[in-house]
């Protein structure tokens, strides 16, 4: 959608581009300021951690039927 959001929309925009495997920039910006907090990844290799971690999360619980967040997986509440 292009225009003006809503006051209560958050943004999201993304890029795909080259061999540009991870760049990922959460903004937070009033008037005349702009906190911004960046991860780049340079290869998929970093990402492979935290998939093995998701994967042996849910072995360990098939079959219960539930819905469970990133929260979950690292044990953060």
């Amino acid at each position: 959608m292009v225009g003006e959001r809503k006051k209560e929309e958050i943004g999201v925009h993304a890029v795909r581009a080259g061999d540009v495997v991870g760049d990922h920039t959460v903004l937070f910006a009033g008037d005349g300021e702009r906190i911004e907090i960046t991860h780049r990844a340079h290869s998929r290799q970093a990402f492979v951690k935290g998939v093995l971690k998701a994967i042996r999360f849910l072995a360990q619980r098939a079959g219960r039927g539930k819905t469970y967040s990133t929260w979950d997986v690292l044990g953060i509440k």
